[in-house]
């Protein structure tokens, strides 16, 4: 499963929930009309979506059965998520976010920099959100944009990211 976001929340009160993208743009969930929604706590369940549309915040949707506003609470919490079969192939050199969240980030003079934690789109580029090694005193979060100048290599197999990026001391 390949997650793609989060149930936020109710919206509203006819049943429908708020959904926290983690994808590119905020409707690429569309293009899926059976979502998996579950956690740590709930098994994988398959759900198809009866509608949903783009709101200026996000993106809302409505499952068979939910009604009101509290029967949409229930799914607040749930990771919303697709098989990885189901994702087109990505071309060489392009990644799914999900692919790098957990990979090691390690800069040319072979410093551990830390794992990336998320990715974020900031309309010119995407930016690694990479949370620092915990065994630093000052940890913190460094955030290196995802551009060939900065990233230099991605090996998927080895779980590392190679980076032109200097250390923060």
């Amino acid at each position: 499963m390949i997650v793609m976001g989060r149930v936020a929340g109710a919206q509203g009160i006819l049943g429908w929930v708020k959904i926290k993208t983690y994808t590119e743009s905020v409707d690429s969930l569309a293009d899926y009309p059976t979502w998996w929604l579950g956690d740590e706590k709930q098994p994988w369940c398959e759900i198809t979506v009866e509608a949903f549309a783009v709101h200026s915040k996000g993106l809302v949707a409505k499952f068979p059965g939910s009604n009101d506003r509290t029967t949409a609470e229930k799914y607040k919490g749930l990771l919303v998520a697709v098989p990885r079969s189901s994702l087109p192939q990505m071309p060489e050199d392009e990644y799914y976010w999900s692919d790098l969240i957990g990979l090691t980030v390690v800069n040319l003079a072979g410093e551990c920099l830390g794992v990336v934690d998320n990715l974020m789109d900031t309309g010119a580029n995407q930016v690694l959100c990479v949370q620092e090694d915990l065994s630093k005193k000052n940890r913190g979060e460094l955030l290196i944009p995802f551009i060939a100048s900065a990233i230099k290599q991605v090996d998927l197999t080895k779980k590392v990211i190679r980076v032109d990026w200097a250390a923060k001391h």
